[in-house]
């Protein structure tokens, strides 16, 4: 199993928020966020939104550190990427 995590530098409601994906299923990823305590109203499209106090416990629990570029790469690749304003 191998997800990833972007650094928190996307600023909303008042803290900065990190983007956890996986490239192989979204079961993949929804098993690895519940693991971590992510509830599951913080996923949204394709990723799941992580405050920055919470990046390390994803990081810790074997999320793969890559910059928002590289999330965004693995998503198109893997065919997960669900961009705003397409229907899913």
């Amino acid at each position: 199993m191998t997800v990833y995590i972007d650094p928190p530098t996307w600023p909303g409601h008042g803290r900065m928020w990190s983007h956890l994906i996986s490239d192989v299923s979204f079961a993949e990823l929804h098993a690895f966020a519940q693991s971590i305590g992510c509830p599951a109203t913080a996923f949204e499209r394709d990723h799941y939104d992580v405050p920055s106090h919470r990046y390390g416990d994803a990081v810790a629990a074997g999320a793969v550190q890559v910059s928002s570029r590289e999330v965004v790469s693995l998503l198109t690749r893997a065919g997960l990427r669900r961009p705003k304003g397409r229907a899913v």
